[in-house]
């Protein structure tokens, strides 16, 4: 096995996920307890994630992992990861002005490394300390654009530093960089995709107790499909599937999910909370704080429906690793937004959680759910927050800025479902603020709410790009907007891409 040792990164599991791609079974583990699994398990090369700690705030961790050095295995340190590596053998690492997103690097040295990489290629960035100076015992495979180092190997060794993430599908040739290295380690490709499903199916039936319910979250996404399905299949009719309307659904989304659902043999039972969860949330202005109102009541929902049956005693869920890793439920892992299926829920709650996903990622909750015949409405359909559009109002909350956000987005998807554009990209929303803008309707003035539109291009939600998207299409979104939204009059489009930007506003 590949071990990939987790120091809290976005991109863990990413890295794990994209050696399983290549057929090769990986665990991710602990940096605290990578000498233990090393002495138990047939280890055959190391991979050392990002974090968002420097090492300047690890000295003593640092300290005990000199012993990766020593190994006699192929070791790839990514991001921080490289960083620690350099550390390690003595060189310098300084905090400099950083890189984020799609960046320029230069190849100065042939190594097996970069087989089938071009002298200068795009990779993507996500840093702030970089590796200034290295012992002679290093030499230098790649520079930056601003001549940061970007990937070193040790003379004697096949131990490498990588500044960028090559697991990210915005590092062109990330792939092909991890199957050198596994090239490099001389480790043979035999996983198999279906060794994930059989690994679930094992967590569900030892998690599970015999003759116990399970209450099973669902909206109709892919996830929470997905995760119910699965959980069906081992308990059958003890599942207990859920939609609580929250009343912050997309336009028409309650009703064509029941429909979906339906399909495949899951009956939902409908709470229509809407008036419930609103009353808390309006006038609120903090996202974190909306997260946590939702998550909360969803858990007093969950309790009031075990109250009922004392035979309910699970929570199933269809957390995924961003979830996880954005909440920062990971050791060291920073915490961006808490999800409110994650880091929302409240420690009251005595139902156990079974999450079937939550090591997974989009695009591998997609595959799997062409195999358990999930329907395709619900494979294509965009992800979409737990929290819903209360994370796409920005500043106070107030029906008026939720009808927008709502409105706008169906506008957008609409148009794009018009051009056949809808499939090729990851998300397509709206977003409103607190800011105005004066504009002219009717020959009048009038003071009205900027749109933000946010669409985007991504794999796995980890990283993401802004859609190029044709002008006559965003023409179009625009006049409908501001035409058929009475409280709106400028519409703007983001172009920022996750780094350094998330996907969702809040």
């Amino acid at each position: 096995m590949v071990l990939v040792v987790n120091f809290g990164g976005q991109y863990a599991h990413l890295i794990s996920r994209r050696l399983r791609e290549l057929n090769i079974y990986t665990e991710v583990v602990s940096h605290r307890s990578l000498k233990s699994v090393i002495a138990q398990k047939n280890v055959k090369a190391l991979i050392l994630s990002g974090g968002p700690a420097s090492v300047y705030d690890n000295e003593e961790d640092i300290k005990n992992l000199d012993f990766i050095l020593n190994l006699n295995i192929p070791v790839l340190g990514i991001c921080y990861g490289h960083q620690l590596l350099a550390k390690l053998v003595s060189g310098d690492v300084k905090r400099g002005k950083g890189e984020f997103g799609r960046t320029e690097i230069k190849i100065l040295k042939d190594d097996p490394l970069f087989k089938g990489w071009e002298q200068k290629e795009n990779v993507w960035m996500s840093h702030r300390d970089y590796v200034a100076e290295l012992p002679d015992i290093a030499e230098v495979l790649a520079v930056s654009e601003r001549d940061y180092i970007a990937a070193f190997k040790l003379k004697n060794k096949p131990i490498y530093g990588v500044q960028f993430h090559p697991e990210v599908h915005h590092t062109a040739k990330g792939r092909k960089l991890l199957n050198n290295f596994i090239e490099v380690s001389g480790i043979k490709k035999r996983w198999k995709l279906k060794d994930i499903v059989e690994d679930i199916i094992n967590y569900i039936s030892r998690t599970i107790e015999p003759n116990a319910k399970a209450l099973a979250a669902i909206s109709g996404g892919i996830d929470s499909t997905v995760a119910a399905v699965l959980v069906k299949k081992i308990i059958g009719d003890r599942l207990v599937p859920i939609l609580v309307d929250h009343g912050l659904f997309r336009k028409g989304e309650v009703e064509e999910s029941i429909k979906c659902l339906r399909k495949i043999g899951l009956e939902p039972v409908v709470v229509d909370a809407r008036e419930r969860f609103l009353k808390k949330l309006w006038g609120t202005r903090d996202c974190e704080e909306r997260r946590r109102i939702i998550g909360n009541t969803f858990a007093e929902i969950f309790s009031e429906l075990a109250e009922e049956d004392s035979n309910i005693k699970y929570l199933v869920q269809g957390t995924t690793y961003p979830d996880v890793i954005e909440s920062g439920h990971v050791e060291k892992a920073d915490k961006i937004k808490s999800h409110h299926n994650v880091a929302a829920l409240p420690s009251w709650l005595k139902l156990k959680v079974v999450e079937p996903l939550k090591f997974l990622y989009k695009d591998e909750v997609r595959r799997i759910a062409k195999i358990i015949g999930v329907p395709n409405e619900i494979i294509s359909k965009h992800p979409f927050p737990g929290p819903g559009f209360a994370v796409r109002v920005i500043g106070v909350f107030t029906p008026e800025k939720l009808e927008i956000s709502r409105n706008a987005s169906k506008i957008l998807e609409d148009e794009l479902r018009k051009e056949n554009l809808y499939n090729n990209v990851w998300q397509a929303f709206a977003v409103v603020g607190d800011d105005t803008w004066v504009g002219i309707k009717g020959d009048s003035r009038d003071v009205g709410y900027i749109v933000t539109l946010r669409i985007v291009v991504s794999e796995d939600a980890m990283t993401a790009d802004w859609y190029r998207i044709p002008y006559d299409v965003l023409d179009r979104v625009s006049r409908r907007i501001v035409s058929e939204l009475d409280r709106v009059t400028m519409v703007t489009y983001a172009i920022s891409s996750k780094p350094p930007s998330t996907i969702e506003p809040c």
